[in-house]
């Protein structure tokens, strides 16, 4: 009797993200949407039968992860059983007497996931649908400051994004690499002076002057490889980018 209870579904991908053999792939799962809280507090009642409101298992679920960014923030760490969460230091301390500077070194918050999740990899059944149609994606995105991979944003210095038919090229007005405000929908188009590295499957650019809050990195392009398109199209990073 198959055990499988969950379908994930994935196109192949060209794998730029390794030198060694230019012919492989790397697979990207498809996702409808992001769920947040309430979204799965209330698929918990109508689908999973939980035994309480999903109101009140938003409020106390609202209640554990303020507490539990609060111990994180004091350097405890964290173990739920379906992922762990600790503090992390980056950037280097050149002697012994070399104390924090919020210039030069930065805090990021660590998840990976725990004993409890993992256990449910056996149940996944993974469908590869073939290799997605050869448009522009964004694969990853680097925040050359503070090492945080498609997760921080460090406003004046550098970010390196990785992906697929990404190049920036096109004379519309639209073509550019954007920061959109999740907040606000405010779109904030990064200079063409501060687009450092334009190619195909890498782009660098250095960070626009962001307020804090969440961002969506978009690239909107005419690039193709061989000719320009005549409406730009648009990559959209499916992960939520944080200045802090």
């Amino acid at each position: 009797m198959s055990n499988i209870l969950h379908k994930i579904k994935a196109y192949l991908y060209d794998n730029v993200l390794t030198k060694d053999n230019p012919n492989d792939f790397t697979a990207r799962t498809t996702s409808e949407r992001s769920l947040n809280v309430q979204q799965i507090c209330q698929s918990a009642v109508t689908r999973g039968g939980a035994d309480i409101s999903a109101s009140s298992m938003e409020h106390a679920t609202e209640l554990f992860l303020k507490e539990m960014a609060y111990q994180l923030c004091d350097g405890f760490s964290v173990n739920t059983g379906y992922f762990t969460a600790s503090t992390t230091i980056r950037g280097v301390f050149d002697s012994p007497s070399e104390t924090f500077n919020k210039d030069k070194h930065s805090i990021i918050f660590q998840f990976n996931q725990g004993e409890k999740l993992r256990a449910e990899v056996p149940n996944i059944e993974v469908e590869i649908l073939g290799v997605a149609e050869a448009s522009s994606v964004i694969l990853q995105v680097t925040d050359v400051k503070s090492g945080s991979v498609n997760d921080l944003l460090t406003p004046g210095r550098n970010l390196k994004i990785v992906g697929n038919k990404i190049k920036v090229a096109g004379e519309d007005a639209s073509v550019g690499v954007f920061f959109v405000n999740m907040a606000t929908d405010a779109r904030i188009m990064v200079e063409e002076n501060d687009l450092v590295t334009n190619n195909p499957s890498e782009v660098i650019v250095v960070i626009p002057a962001l307020p804090a809050g969440a961002y969506r990195l978009e690239i909107a392009t005419q690039f193709t490889g061989s000719y320009l398109l005549k409406e730009p199209r648009t990559a959209v990073f499916e992960r939520e980018l944080t200045v802090q």
